[in-house]
């Protein structure tokens, strides 16, 4: 067997462990309607994100890495959010269901990602709309959606799971879910 590379030598691999735990954390009380709810019609439910995040593990992550891995500077389709969002990629199942899938595809991607041979960060893909990329680009964006989601959900679980019921302490806060 080959040399692999550190996971400690991987940006944002930490966080990208950390996020599954992270978001059951936050919605560990989570009802079905509080995962369900969107703030307005054209915004997503935490179970909608939670798809997104599944879709986005297994096509854009993994997928990207393991193709750039393997591959000399491959080229990597753009992803288009929007479009798979308004096919009712996102609205499938609920979200307790969303959230072990993506669990189960996070658990895949850093199994993958541990088995990734030294020196791998630099290794290219020419993206169809940025252009040149390496994984360590890919790696670092992966870090950085994943929090930005993490940041998402817990602005949607508290808006409807706490704001409305904190009475006269609503004054003191701006919510934007």
């Amino acid at each position: 067997m080959g040399a692999k590379v550190s996971p400690d030598t991987l940006p944002g691999f930490a966080v990208l462990e950390q996020t599954p735990i992270i978001i059951e954390k936050i919605l560990i009380s989570a009802t079905d309607e509080q995962m369900a709810w969107k703030p307005a019609p054209d915004r997503w439910s935490i179970s909608e994100v939670l798809a997104h995040l599944s879709d986005t593990e297994i096509v854009v992550f993994r997928g990207r890495v393991e193709k750039m891995a393997k591959e000399n500077n491959p080229v990597l389709e753009s992803h288009d959010q929007n479009e798979a969002y308004a096919r009712g990629e996102y609205s499938k199942g609920n979200g307790r269901e969303n959230l072990r899938t993506f669990c189960h595809e996070r658990d895949r991607s850093l199994s993958a990602l541990r088995y990734l041979s030294p020196g791998v960060l630099g290794r290219t893909g020419r993206h169809s709309k940025l252009g040149t990329i390496t994984i360590e680009n890919l790696m670092n964006e992966w870090a950085f959606h994943d929090l930005g989601h993490i940041r998402q959900i817990a602005e949607l679980f508290r808006s409807r799971a706490f704001y409305p019921f904190a009475g006269p302490f609503q004054q003191f806060y701006t919510i934007k879910p």
